[in-house]
């Protein structure tokens, strides 16, 4: 399929461009044989799904709002707590209850980084589960 127009070496020279056409043809049976003889996907991904049968909790869950500031005050549920100690205690009690409460962390878009990674570390020593941070919107 490939055809040369002008010759830059005249009648006798000899063509020096190779057909890449029958290459081309062989690459094509080839990938068409790979998809051929490919196997299909008949395994199955075991999904752990949630079961309907339960009924969603008619008590909504306890929040606790903790709030890093941009001087790296932290405060629980609006009071001020005064050090990680006391932070510590808090989980520690708050992890005993059952249903454990949700902790609702939202740092002050100037809060150093170390602190929102210290309240993280004491509410998962404490065996807190249930955490999630709250207002990220403002850092977009």
């Amino acid at each position: 399929m490939s055809m040369s127009v002008g010759s830059s070496g005249g009648e006798g020279a000899p063509m020096m461009e190779m057909n890449t056409t029958p290459l081309i043809d062989v690459m094509l049976v080839l990938i068409i044989m790979l998809i051929v003889t490919l196997p299909v996907m008949t395994h199955a991904v075991k999904l752990d799904m949630p079961q309907t049968n339960n009924p969603p909790p008619l008590v909504p869950p306890v929040v606790i709002n903790i709030l890093i500031d941009y001087d790296n005050s932290i405060s629980w549920n609006g009071t001020p707590v005064a050090n990680l100690a006391t932070l510590e205690r808090y989980f520690k009690v708050e992890s005993q209850k059952d249903p454990q409460p949700q902790v609702a962390i939202e740092a002050h878009p100037r809060a150093k980084y170390d602190a929102v990674a210290q309240v993280l570390a004491s509410a998962q020593r404490n065996s807190m589960v249930k955490m999630g941070i709250v207002g990220t919107e403002k850092f977009q």
